[in-house]
Order: structure tokens, then C-alpha cells, then sequence
């Protein structure tokens, strides 16, 4: 029963990183590793939360590190950049609920100036809410990107293309040092 959740969850991420990869128009080979990417990221972040009590900010952070390190593996096999294929794949773990009820609760505030008690439970749901959210979002952020930091060589050097030994440009695959020039 536990394994058909943590599939399902990564299954409906899965669909949701294909949407929201998209939109932002990456190559048809990106979006099977787009899938791959948010589904293990999703699934991931739910295990970590419901089964190992994590928070949801922590739990993000380790979710989208997973994420970073499968797509710079990814990049390599697909010939993307990471952020083609980890952007889009984070997306579904923003915390969109925490996001609405800060929104809701910022209006019932406005609404509700006038009635002290009130105001003061909207605030405090504001300010709860919208904490658990900025701070999710960060740190699926900094998860995401910490291995430009770590590894910044390798992270570079799948959209480098490799230049021939003199120096002079791209390789060709059609050269051959044999031929004279």
C-alpha cells in the first residue's frame, strides 16, 4: 500500500513536470528524463515526509538535490542543459496550498481590519503560511543549483562542445587527422 502512494505521487508529478516542461518548449528528447526527474523528485520528497517526518522545506531541499545530481546525469545522456531538464521537474514541488492560503489569508486580513481578533488570526496564518512557502521555494532552489557550486567543471561542460586539438574550433566528426589539409 505504501509503495502504490509513493508511485502514484511520482506518477502525478511525473504528468505535471511533462506540462510544465512544456511550456517551456525543451527538445522532444528532454521530456522522458523531464518525466524520470519529477516523478524521483516527488516521490522522494513524499517518502521523506510521510514516512520519514521530515518537514516539507527540508524535504524539498533533499528532493531537489536528488533532482540535480539525476540531471546532470540526464544532461549528459540527452545533450540538455540541466536547468532544460530540472526546472521544469522541480515545479510540481512547490508548495501551491501554503502559496494559496497565504494569498486568502492576506485578503481575509484586508477584510477584516476592523474586527482585532480576527485580523490578528489572519496575520498569523499569513505569516505561517507564506514562511513554509518562501522558504520551500529557496531551498528547492538552492538544492537545485548547489551542484554548479560543487562541480562547477562538469555542470559546464555538457553544453561545451569539444574543440580539436589545435585549438580552432568544434570537432567534426568528418575530419580526420590523416588527410592533409
Amino acid at each position: 500500500m505504501i509503495l502504490a502512494e509513493i508511485l502514484t505521487d511520482g506518477l502525478l508529478a511525473a504528468i505535471a513536470g511533462i506540462g510544465f516542461g512544456a511550456v517551456s518548449y525543451p527538445p522532444t528528447r528532454a521530456f522522458k528524463y523531464i518525466a524520470i526527474l519529477a516523478a524521483v523528485g516527488h516521490a522522494f520528497r513524499y517518502t521523506l515526509m510521510n514516512h520519514g517526518e521530515v518537514d516539507i522545506a527540508t524535504a524539498s531541499f533533499f528532493a531537489s538535490f536528488v533532482v540535480g545530481i539525476l540531471s546532470l546525469w540526464f544532461g549528459r545522456v540527452s545533450r540538455c542543459p540541466m536547468t532544460v531538464l530540472y526546472i521544469p521537474a522541480l515545479l510540481p514541488m512547490i508548495p501551491g496550498m501554503y502559496a494559496y492560503k497565504s494569498v486568502f489569508a492576506l485578503v481575509m486580513f484586508m477584510q477584516h481590519l476592523e474586527e482585532p481578533l480576527l485580523a490578528a488570526r489572519y496575520l498569523q496564518e499569513l505569516f505561517s503560511n507564506l514562511i513554509v512557502t518562501v522558504s520551500t521555494v529557496f531551498l528547492l532552489a538552492v538544492g537545485a543549483t548547489l551542484l554548479i557550486f560543487i562541480l562547477p567543471k562538469r555542470v559546464y561542460s555538457l553544453t561545451r562542445q569539444r574543440r580539436d586539438r589545435s585549438g580552432r574550433g568544434p570537432r567534426d566528426p568528418r575530419d580526420r587527422d590523416d588527410e592533409p589539409e
